[in-house]
């Protein structure tokens, strides 16, 4: 572990601090719109999950208010026009996840603990599991969660603070996020802020 917060308080004192203040802004920001642009941020969580982050982005961009709007089957065509992985399953998710497109925000806002919304979040959308609704959550403002992505997890491993899992399950997955949560207090982080130095540090760069 020393040898990881060692890294990171480096880059705390490198050009990478500016981007990852200024994406974390970003996040808080969007926390702050409307529903819509909210649940079009689920979208884009939904179609993480063993995907392309760059490329998802682009999609994100690319469809816009089609996640909104566009019928299932609109949706699902569009999606693979524009080289989503599993577009028939995910356009699926999306349309069946719009039955909350009018009132995420306000269910977000009624649950006061963070970890009971994170468990909301996995047992009423499909597609969503313990990664992208960290993620969701780290997006619009929520910085307590683990995003444990293959990179950070790769950078664990390096750094043997832990042996690479088979499988992850909740259990597992809420073990290495307290491992996560003891390398953010060393580091003077938030998780999600950890998550932005972890994923530079495989990647070289600071996306959402």
């Amino acid at each position: 572990m020393r040898g990881l917060v060692k890294d990171i308080h480096a880059l705390k004192k490198s050009k990478v601090k500016k981007k990852v203040d200024s994406r974390m802004k970003e996040f808080r920001s969007l926390g702050r719109k409307s529903s819509n642009d909210i649940f079009k941020e689920l979208c884009f969580c939904i179609l993480t999950a063993n995907s392309n982050a760059d490329r998802c982005i682009a999609v994100q961009k690319n469809v816009g208010n089609g996640f909104l709007d566009l019928n299932k089957r609109q949706l699902q065509k569009k999606l693979k026009e524009v080289g989503t992985r599993f577009h028939t399953k995910r356009g699926g998710y999306i349309s069946e996840a719009r039955r909350y497109k009018d009132t995420l925000k306000d269910v977000i806002i009624h649950f006061k603990d963070e970890s009971k919304l994170r468990e909301w979040l996995v047992k009423n959308i499909k597609g969503i599991g313990y990664k992208e609704a960290s993620h969701f959550l780290r997006n619009i403002g929520y910085s307590n969660f683990a995003i444990l992505d293959f990179h950070v997890i790769d950078n664990l491993t390096k750094h043997r603070v832990l042996r690479r899992p088979k499988t992850m399950n909740r259990n597992r997955y809420m073990k290495i996020e307290e491992k996560l949560r003891k390398v953010a207090d060393e580091a003077k982080l938030s998780l999600g802020e950890l998550d932005l130095y972890m994923w530079y540090m495989e990647t070289g760069k600071v996306l959402k």
